[in-house]
């Protein structure tokens, strides 16, 4: 499965949920990737079921992500936002069987927060007593 957006976070953009260029945003690591079903139903971070536990300096609730730009694309008929993490590197710890994250809308609590876009590492990823790092290489794309 490539990296997608919720559909809910579409309902959330046409409802008005969402200020992206503004809102607080944070990442979790999931060892499982959601399937097509999921991606149209989750809503919020408490339907996430495949979140990587704690270890290491990995918290749950995953890690801060920020904004890097929001940019129309006229030529495609889209947005395209780009994302970094605030804190994306985890020193001297144990992840095993990392295969992506989900960036979500912080709004309080995992039954309020809402998910947004899948990002799909393209494999399985980890690593032992060491660094591991989570770029966000390319932008998503919303169509308008």
């Amino acid at each position: 499965m490539a990296s997608a957006n919720f559909g809910k976070f579409a309902l959330g953009l046409a409802g008005g949920n969402h200020v992206i260029a503004t809102d607080t945003h944070k990442a979790l690591l999931v060892t499982v990737l959601p399937d097509e079903t999921a991606l149209d139903t989750w809503q919020f971070r408490s339907s996430v079921t495949n979140e990587h536990a704690a270890t290491g300096g990995y918290t749950t609730g995953g890690f801060n992500v920020t904004v890097d730009s929001v940019v129309e694309d006229t030529t495609n008929n889209r947005i395209a936002v780009t994302y970094s993490a605030a804190n994306p590197t985890y020193t001297g710890v144990t992840l095993a069987g990392v295969v992506g994250c989900v960036i979500y809308k912080v709004v309080g609590t995992a039954g309020t927060d809402r998910v947004m876009h899948l990002v799909d590492f393209a494999g399985t990823k980890g690593v032992t007593a060491g660094n591991f790092t989570v770029t966000f290489s390319t932008p998503f794309y919303i169509n308008r």
